[in-house]
């Protein structure tokens, strides 16, 4: 048992045992270590002007990844390396080729919103050698300026990446391996607990001791990524307690392929998920393209995205379409379940008290089967969604329907298979007149709601018109549609 979170900041090793449960990283550098060079901007995880990088030990290798820190919880950075932009000063003072890069570029008005850009580009400086031009735009969707505008910045980042100065200059290159060594030994530790008035925080050492846990306090708030639940703390000003913390648990975050399919650990991050099944399914990897921005993607999980139950959510209805079985673990054992299922109403899933997701299964489509999925926002990047359609198809040799999956996400109160249309369409031929005819059969499946971001008419009709897209694609989109391709 341990009373303590110990990570290294920049290059100062720390100690808390006084840290509350949904303390952010964000308000602990500015306010407590007056490391004001990361910013609050709109404490949401939206404009990245917090954004930091944390490295964290896997598979013996130190990674770093950018992260927005104004919903990064504390609880959360247990043996990691927190890296902010006042670190990246060479030893005379002098500019990072980054940073020197933005200057020369003129990548710079205001300045409020320059330390999240360095730091996203430091991140992508350390991962890639040369990016290409959509790696840039890429590494910068979580980062939005509003004076300076980003051509600038790109052609810094383009600039800087034929630059690759020595271990020397760089404080990553030149500390790597005395980091790594004082990361392993904060590793060896018990679970965690820590009790701050009458808030308390657990991170537990293991699955196995996250199900004793939970077992004891089922009524925990669980937290992988915080990219929803930190919004609960910073916009909603909930109070939170017990919270545990398991985005270190390496037993979450297995790719495991088979030949039928991949099974996902429910701490496997959007980032990570992407690496691993966009080649096997490139419309799951379009789709997790468009989730947040890279810190929301390097943050947020697979599991989380289905546990919070949100109507709204990305990834439920595409694996619902393509038959995905989840599995739940408690003290007890484990148990499986069709994904769809876990789903009941607005709010609330089939989770038994001590239960919690540990993953996915998601099954390849067959070769001859067609598969897409849609994500309609007001904004391409970085936006919720408004309505997502999933869509399954498989087809005889007289391309007649012999089955088809269809679930919507924002037109329900939870993630929804559109099973009257699926009826209708079953058996028929795989024509226009087959679409236009089942069209109405949506009517009977969903009745949205109007909100800020859609009407409900706009969603009845948005998801019919998804139907017939489907259709167009499969048969031969005309040219027109496929320019739209990656703006709806």
């Amino acid at each position: 048992m341990n009373d303590s979170i110990r990570f290294i900041l920049n290059g100062e090793d720390i100690t808390l045992t006084d840290v509350g449960p949904t303390e952010t990283l964000l308000d602990f550098l500015r306010l407590k270590r007056r490391l004001t060079g990361t910013k609050e901007g709109c404490a949401e995880g939206d404009c990245g002007a917090c954004t930091v990088l944390v490295g964290r030990l896997a598979d013996g290798k130190l990674a770093y990844e950018s992260v927005n820190a104004c919903i990064r919880f504390m609880g959360s950075l247990h043996a990691t390396h927190v890296v902010t932009v006042e670190h990246l000063a060479g030893r005379d003072g002098a500019l990072h080729p980054v940073q020197q890069a933005l200057v020369d570029c003129h990548g710079s008005q205001c300045g409020f919103c320059t330390p999240g850009f360095v730091m996203s580009l430091y991140g992508l400086w350390l991962a890639k050698e040369k990016p290409s031009r959509q790696e840039i735009e890429k590494a910068l969707q979580g980062n939005l300026c509003r004076c300076t505008g980003y051509e600038p910045i790109v052609k810094a980042a383009e600039q800087v990446s034929l630059m690759r100065p020595s271990a020397l200059f760089d404080p990553l290159e030149r500390t790597r391996s005395e980091i790594v060594s004082r990361l392993w030994a904060m590793q060896a530790s018990g679970t965690i607990r820590i009790a701050n008035g009458e808030d308390r925080l657990i991170v537990p050492a293991s699955v196995q001791a996250l199900a004793e846990v939970l077992s004891q306090e089922p009524d925990a708030i669980i937290v992988a990524g915080a990219t929803d639940v930190g919004l609960w703390v910073t916009k909603q000003m909930r109070r939170l307690s017990p919270v545990v913390f398991i985005s270190h648990l390496s037993e979450l975050q297995s790719v495991t392929e088979s030949e039928n399919g991949v099974t996902i650990g429910a701490g496997v991050s959007y980032t990570k998920a992407f690496e691993e099944i966009s080649t096997k399914i490139p419309a799951i990897g379009r789709l997790i393209d468009r989730i947040g921005g890279e810190q929301v993607r390097n943050m947020g999980t697979i599991g989380g995205n289905i546990a919070n139950g949100s109507p709204i959510g990305d990834s439920p209805p595409p694996l619902i379409a393509l038959g995905a079985t989840l599995t739940l673990r408690s003290l007890e054992g484990q148990r499986r379940m069709p994904l769809e299922d876990f789903f009941i109403a607005y709010g609330k899933q089939d989770r038994k008290p001590g239960e919690f997701v540990e993953s996915v299964f998601v099954p390849y489509p067959a070769a001859m089967s067609r598969f897409a999925a849609y994500k309609i926002t007001k904004r391409r990047d970085e936006d919720i969604t408004a309505v997502l359609g999933a869509f399954l198809l498989t087809l005889d040799e007289a391309e007649m329907i012999t089955d088809i999956r269809i679930a919507f996400g924002g037109m329900a109160a939870t993630p929804k298979r559109a099973r009257t249309v699926e009826a209708a369409l079953i058996g028929k031929p795989w024509t226009e007149a087959t679409i236009e005819a089942t069209r109405s059969a949506f009517d009977a499946d969903y009745q949205p709601l109007t909100d800020w971001r859609a009407s409900a008419e706009y969603r009845q009709l948005t998801a019919k018109n998804l139907l017939t897209r489907f259709y167009l694609e499969t048969v031969g989109a005309p040219a027109e549609l496929k320019r739209f391709e990656e703006v709806a």
